[in-house]
C-alpha cells in the first residue's frame, strides 16, 4: 500500500479539487486525484449538468485530463473524497467510492499502467479512509488487455 504521508497528500489534493466541483444539483462534492509514476499528481472535480445523464464524475475529469497529456500508462494510485461543503469543509463521516462507470474507466487507466493501483476513499471530514487495490473493487474486468491490446 502507499505510505501514510503519499496517501494522505493524495488526499489532500483530492479535497481542494472538491473545492472547485460544479455541483448545483446535487450540492455533493466529489474530488479526485490521480499519482503518476513520475510522482506528478492530477486533479478533476464532478461537473454537473442539467441533463444528470451528461453529469462527470471526478474521476472521469482526471483521466480525461491524463490521457489527454497522453499520460494514460502513467497511473498508480488515486484518491477520492466526497461531501457536501461548508465553507471550506467537507461534511461527510463515510468514504466515498468511485461508481461503476468511474471503477471501469480507471481500469483503462490502469490497465495501460499495468498496474492494480491504490484506491483510497475518503470521507469529506477525512476522519474514515479505506484503501484498495482496484480489483477488489472492480473484480473480473473487462480492459484492453481482454481485446488483444495489451
Amino acid at each position: 500500500m502507499t505510505d501514510p504521508t503519499t496517501r494522505d497528500a493524495l488526499i489532500a489534493a483530492a479535497r481542494d479539487a472538491a473545492s472547485r466541483a460544479y455541483a448545483p444539483y446535487s450540492g455533493f462534492h466529489v474530488g479526485a486525484a490521480l499519482l503518476l509514476k513520475n510522482g506528478d499528481v492530477v486533479t478533476g472535480a464532478n461537473v454537473e449538468n442539467a441533463s444528470y445523464g451528461l453529469t462527470l464524475c471526478a474521476e472521469t475529469a482526471a483521466v480525461a485530463k491524463i490521457a489527454n497529456e497522453g499520460w494514460i500508462g502513467e497511473l498508480t494510485a488515486v484518491a477520492i473524497i466526497g461531501g457536501r461543503p461548508d465553507g471550506d469543509a467537507l461534511v461527510g463521516s463515510d468514504p466515498v467510492h468511485p461508481c461503476g462507470r468511474c471503477r471501469q474507466i480507471l481500469n483503462e487507466a490502469a490497465e495501460r499502467s499495468r498496474t492494480d493501483i491504490l484506491v483510497h476513499c475518503a470521507s469529506g471530514d477525512g476522519r474514515a479512509v479505506k484503501s484498495y487495490r482496484l480489483s477488489e473493487l472492480l473484480p473480473a474486468s473487462f480492459g484492453p488487455r481482454d481485446l488483444g491490446l495489451i
